[in-house]
């Protein structure tokens, strides 16, 4: 048998945790949970561990200390995570932490919104209660359906759980627009740029599903000539 293939202690991540906050912040933040479990350090009112980065280099081999230092400032930047000097010597500059698990709450509670609005939900929002689930939907937003199809069409790799893109797509779905509305602006909009090199690049969530979906809907089929203003330009 590999020795490659869990003969030592595995790193362990939720997917959805790595969907949320990126897969280095995931495997990072895991680990430093890990020893606030086991850690005996209580000091103003939280638990904490401490560790130089080559220290955690070593427990995350795969890395470099640099990437393991960009991880970290990252999850300080989001909220996730705390870092505080209580070193005896205040020339030692080990970093101790500990997680706000008050801020990791308001992430995950933020993803089971987003994820769990069904399209009667939505409409009874708006008012219209009586309103039927438009063909080709079922409950939920069909965000990953959506992705996969804006993929196929451009050849790209967008992420159907980037927090930007489902924000966009719930707006429209608030809106009133369904699934084909969808499937139709991808499909006009690829036709339209998708050899154009000076406006491939804006055959993404942010365009297509911005302010501009509904004019990009009741386009007519053929080309159309290309300006600025036709566009969000949010690069």
């Amino acid at each position: 048998m590999s020795r490659l293939l869990i003969m030592e202690s595995p790193v362990m991540i939720i997917p959805s945790l790595a969907v949320k906050i990126g897969l280095n912040e995931a495997v990072v933040l895991q680990q430093i949970h890990y020893w606030l479990g086991i850690s005996k350090h209580h000091i103003e009112g939280r638990i904490w561990v401490y560790n130089t980065y080559e220290e955690w280099q070593k427990q995350l081999p795969f890395w470099s200390v640099s990437t393991i230092k960009r991880t970290i400032l990252s999850l300080e930047t989001k909220g996730l995570l705390l870092s505080a000097n209580f070193n005896a010597m205040k020339m030692d500059k080990t970093k101790w932490y500990s997680i706000d698990y008050e801020k990791l709450q308001e992430y995950e509670d933020s993803t089971m919104e987003l994820e769990a609005s069904p399209v009667e939900d939505l409409a009874t929002e708006e008012g219209a209660e009586n309103t039927a689930v438009s063909p080709g939907v079922k409950k939920g937003i069909p965000f990953a359906e959506i992705i996969d199809y804006l993929n196929e069409k451009t050849g790209k790799n967008f992420r159907a759980g980037s927090n930007k893109t489902k924000e966009l797509i719930q707006a429209r779905y608030k809106e009133g627009f369904t699934l084909e509305d969808f499937k139709r602006v991808i499909d006009l909009k690829s036709v339209e740029w998708q050899s154009d090199p000076a406006w491939n690049k804006f055959l993404r969530p942010e365009t297509l599903f911005g302010t501009k979906f509904e004019a990009y809907l009741n386009q007519q089929e053929g080309k159309k000539k290309l300006s600025e203003e036709y566009f969000d330009l949010d690069d």
